[in-house]
């Protein structure tokens, strides 16, 4: 629990330090946000906001993360970092590493588009492939790999077992689907990332619970098969701390944006976590948030596609109440709210799911 509390205080404290030290290089260079010319018009202001402000989260994140384990080591408290938690993060700073070059090519070239569609997916794909060989190696004691080859809702579903080739598309498929999510997200102050600190926080009480009830420390019923959880619960911790440090600057109006390098990045994060906790399904309801906007750019272009009509006024979902007259600080806010619901009905499942196993 102590190293919990570390990790995110630190990636807290680092990430609200870091970021005005950034806010002030970007802007010395003229890394500067390009705003789409079909968005709301209150958008064009902002033209100009340092971007690739995902660096900071990034760093506070490993850096609260392997805070966290200098002090168990110095101490001589618990074990080093694990696999299950140095895989995430090598996912999460990975497509993190493909936003950066994405944001990059859209401020050299002072255009909304950076990497073109090919690029982007070829580098989200080589990141999700190394992660999906590796997350299937490393057995502990017990057997348990980092991820498993189950689909899983709250624990692995029995009848459904992917063969490796098909574990690998799964995969990359799942972590191109949340890495995308969030960045559709990313489209208002704050948005993405006071969402993606809830959905983190979520995770930290789900994968600390795990620990609590794992397998591998006491066998007994309704106890979890996950490995590495409560290093799980760390990486989570750090992320989010960085998340909240970096929402101070954030925040509606923004000074910095977060960019492809951030969204990316904590899609990449999510994606890691549901599969490392065995929760894939599971982290549907959780990200529900990202879930929605991400259905809602698929809605509008094939609505269009068919119709040529347009469902939304303008796809991802937020700004369809933007063209509706709402303060971007109102869609902000009530989507905040409906992003802490997601959280927390994702919580009750999780432990409903424990109760019913119990017979409560």
């Amino acid at each position: 629990m102590i190293s919990i509390l570390i990790a995110a205080s630190i990636g807290l404290l680092v990430s609200i330090m870091v970021t005005p030290y950034l806010i002030r290089v970007f802007a010395k260079q003229g890394f500067g946000q390009e705003i789409r010319e079909e968005g709301p018009e209150g958008h064009k202001s902002k033209r100009g906001t340092p971007t690739m402000g995902g660096v900071a989260i990034i760093l506070a994140m490993l850096v609260g993360y392997f805070a966290a384990h200098g002090i168990r080591w110095v101490t001589g408290s618990g074990p080093g970092p694990s696999v299950s938690g140095l895989l995430v993060l090598f996912l999460a700073t990975g497509l993190g590493l493909v936003g950066f070059l994405d944001d990059f090519i859209k401020i050299r070239r002072q255009r909304n588009l950076g990497l073109n569609k090919t690029s982007k997916l070829i580098g989200q794909f080589v990141v999700a492939v190394a992660f999906a060989v590796l997350a299937i190696q490393f057995p502990d004691e017990q057997g348990l790999t980092p991820a498993s080859q189950h689909l899983s809702d709250v624990r692995d579903i029995a009848l459904i077992i992917f063969p490796i080739p098909v574990f690998i598309v799964f995969c990359y498929l799942l972590i191109s689907a949340w890495s995308n999510a969030v960045n559709f997200t990313d489209g208002l102050d704050g948005l993405a990332g006071g969402a993606s600190a809830m959905v983190l926080g979520t995770y930290v009480v789900i994968s600390f619970w795990q620990a609590r009830l794992s397998c591998t420390a006491e066998p007994q019923v309704g106890c979890y098969d996950v490995r590495d959880p409560l290093d799980l619960a760390v990486v989570a911790a750090a992320a989010a701390g960085a998340c909240i440090g970096f929402l101070w600057w954030n925040a509606a109006p923004a000074k910095i944006f977060m960019g492809d390098t951030g969204s990316l990045a904590l899609g990449g994060l999510i994606a890691g976590l549901s599969m490392t906790t065995k929760t894939e399904l599971l982290a549907i309801v959780i990200g529900g948030l990202f879930v929605v906007e991400m259905v809602s750019v698929v809605m509008q272009i094939a609505v269009f596609r068919t119709t040529g009509r347009r469902l939304f006024r303008m796809a991802p979902f937020h700004h369809h109440f933007e063209l509706a007259g709402w303060a971007e600080t109102t869609v902000i806010i009530r989507f905040w709210l409906l992003a802490g619901i997601c959280c927390g009905l994702g919580l009750g499942l999780f432990y409903s799911e424990q109760l019913t196993v119990l017979g409560g």
